[in-house]
């Protein structure tokens, strides 16, 4: 069986409710980022290398050239989603804000917007304005970066907030009808895989609509980059990461929209572990032992078991 007979994808749910498919196109809004910049700290999380994860030549064109060029390399839609990705894309004033996300949706054939952020970085006036596009008829989902909801971990990994300010985030959100896709890394430094299932379990009970699970990612340039190569550092092994991923999986309510369930890095940017080059290993996995054990939701209730008994 594929994927998406297993699990909610976020290609099926878009296909259910606009009819065909649609397509995310990942964009640089040249934004930074507060615990880069000196205001919360400097350096990052210590996962982060964003050139890892984002084009950085891509700052250099407009939001519209970037979409246009990516729209160019998609053959299977025909609408789309502009997704601000690299750092924070609502870390800047809302007047600029309001600039980016109308010269995106300008482009034609966008249905949307797709926004990443930290849960400490949206006040109410970015809210607002995330607000009025989707109370225009676009798609809007606003994407938090938790990784953690571990309080211990989140200080570990410098991440410069709390579990506290997501849940605040979250509600202040769906006050406004706004969705929120939860970001959310397997492997962290001083976690196991009940770790990740606990913080599955918190975040689902905020009431998010959308979760976004990827592995570890140990890229050139990071604090834990440089932990890995002094010997410091143990990464997930492919085995470990799909279990824990089959058992989050498995205990998400159906309704939730799983944006993501594995995710890649490219040496030589990527140090380890050797099988996040290729996003797909981890997904084949996946489908593979979802399909032998059970769907998504189909152990909700149940106490947590890594061999997924």
């Amino acid at each position: 069986m594929q994927l998406h007979e297993m699990v909610n994808t976020l290609g099926q749910d878009l296909k259910r409710r606009h009819g065909e498919k649609i397509h995310k196109l990942s964009i640089h809004g040249a934004f930074t980022c507060p615990n880069r910049d000196g205001t919360l700290g400097r350096g990052g999380c210590t996962f982060c290398n964003v050139s890892s994860f984002a084009d950085e030549s891509a700052q250099q064109l407009s939001v519209v050239s970037q979409l246009k060029a990516r729209r160019e390399e998609v053959t299977r839609a025909r609408r789309y989603l502009a997704y601000f990705q690299a750092y924070t894309s609502t870390y800047a004033e809302v007047a600029y804000l309001k600039q980016m996300y109308e010269e995106a949706l300008s482009v034609s054939d966008m249905v949307g917007l797709c926004v990443g952020t930290r849960p400490d970085c949206v006040p109410d006036a970015v809210l607002d304005l995330l607000a009025g596009y989707q109370q225009q008829g676009y798609e809007v989902w606003l994407e938090l970066g938790l990784q953690s909801a571990s309080d211990e971990t989140l200080r570990r990994i410098n991440r410069g907030h709390g579990y506290a300010a997501y849940v605040d985030a979250v509600r202040r959100a769906h006050l406004r009808g706004i969705k929120v896709c939860t970001h959310l890394i397997v492997g962290l430094p001083g976690e196991q895989a009940m770790d990740s299932v606990q913080t599955l379990q918190r975040v689902v009970d905020t009431g998010v609509e959308g979760i976004k699970l990827h592995p570890l990612h140990v890229v050139t340039g990071s604090t834990l980059g440089k932990a890995w190569l002094a010997g410091r550092l143990v990464v997930p092994t492919l085995a470990e990461y799909v279990a824990a991923a089959v058992a989050m999986i498995q205990h998400t309510p159906p309704d939730v929209v799983y944006h993501r369930v594995a995710a890649s890095a490219r040496k030589p940017t990527l140090l380890a572990p050797d099988w996040c080059e290729n996003r797909w290993t981890a997904m084949t996995l996946i489908a593979a032992s979802l399909s032998e054990s059970g769907s998504q939701g189909n152990r909700l209730g149940t106490p947590f078991l890594l061999d997924g008994r």
